[in-house]
């Protein structure tokens, strides 16, 4: 199995340093270099968060010669729409085309019940999971702070939503704890308070159980919710579906869950794709309700979301109900995830950039 200590390459460097790449504290820092002062920085931030501007002309509220000043050393990059698909339900998919030209997908989920951007932090993915298009891809790089956070900037601005508030989950293309730094900076660009200022309870962080990473998390000042995809209550079943297990094994990381820190407001919640046949039996539901005993936490039930390619069929609405109810008959918090954006392929598990076909740019 890949190790996942050596890594993809990371994103080229810009040949301008990038102000969307910094954090406040760089920012401020870039800015006061230039003779500017620190409530400079927090303009900047405004400007570039707040209203998706990044022309350095367009900053008004600036002196003029540290505008012609950042102008002459820097770029503020955002990734380029090239596209935008619909689904029947109103969730929208996007294509994304990053500085270097790498794709990536972003999707947008309206009323859920408030809205809801899912955003990649890998083009790619490295873990390989057997229900998941996005392994198909493997892992081509890491992004960076600042595309991981220029996705939510993008996702405000072009559904209206950068005054108001909204949800981000980090369940798009990627592993977010296998690019631990780039996440954790991003989640700190997002939350500043001279940005988008986003509550860190508004986030969702879902992973796989990359347990070092894991454990580092657990000790953020920034901490956002936490999602574990677990998919298996067996080791054997496990390893073959999620096969990271097969070095961070299923008992450490529920292990790892029960030592991180969640206060009564906040629950860790499981995620566990029903795979018909393959781990949906009244037996799977058993064993996983045993597991999470005495845990603060709830159970996401997903429906397999079929794809050409994914081996594994979904359970019939039935068996999943089944399933579910045998769960709470265990006194576990769950709840069944209604599938959004199926048809256009933005539900989850099924994000994979693929080759450009005769669809038209929008």
């Amino acid at each position: 199995m890949r190790m996942l200590t050596s890594g993809p390459p990371n994103a080229p460097m810009p040949t301008d340093p990038d102000l969307a790449e910094l954090d406040q504290e760089q920012l401020t820092e870039a800015v006061v270099e230039r003779g500017g002062r620190p409530f400079n920085a927090r303009q900047i931030a405004r400007w570039l968060y707040r209203r998706n501007v990044t022309d350095f002309a367009a900053m008004t509220d600036l002196p003029a010669a540290l505008r012609d000043r950042l102008a002459a050393a820097w770029s503020c990059s955002t990734p380029a729409v090239l596209r935008t698909e619909q689904s029947e339900d109103g969730t929208a998919k996007l294509l994304l085309e990053l500085p270097d030209s790498a794709r990536i997908e972003a999707v947008y989920i309206p009323d859920t019940p408030r809205q809801t951007f899912c955003v990649s932090t890998q083009v790619g993915c490295a873990m390989q999971c057997g229900f998941c298009l996005t392994g198909l891809m493997g892992l081509q790089r890491h992004l960076t702070a600042g595309e991981i956070a220029g996705q939510v900037r993008v996702l405000a601005h072009r559904f209206e939503l950068a005054g108001s508030a909204f949800n981000v989950v980090l369940m798009g293309m990627g592993e977010p704890l296998h690019n631990y730094d780039a996440t954790m900076k991003a989640l700190r660009m997002l939350t500043d308070r001279s940005g988008l200022a986003m509550p860190a309870r508004r986030i969702t962080l879902s992973t796989v159980g990359v347990l070092p990473a894991l454990e580092r998390l657990a000790t953020e000042p920034v901490m956002p919710n936490l999602a574990v995809s677990l998919h298996a209550t067996t080791e054997e079943l496990r390893d073959r579906l999620v096969p990271v297990n097969r070095k961070y094994g299923l008992a450490d990381l529920i292990a790892a869950c029960r030592r991180f820190p969640a206060d009564r407001r906040r629950r860790i919640t499981f995620e566990y794709v029903l795979l018909a046949g393959v781990n949906d039996s009244i037996a799977d539901a058993a064993r996983l309700a045993r597991m999470l005993s005495g845990m603060h936490a709830k159970v996401n039930v997903i429906p397999l979301n079929e794809a050409p390619g994914i081996p594994y069929r979904r359970p019939s609405d039935a068996q999943v109900d089944r399933f579910g109810r045998a769960l709470a008959s265990r006194g576990v918090t769950v709840m069944v995830r209604k599938s959004r954006g199926r048809d256009i392929r933005a539900a989850c598990g099924q994000l994979m950039v693929e080759e450009e076909s005769s669809r038209p740019v929008a």
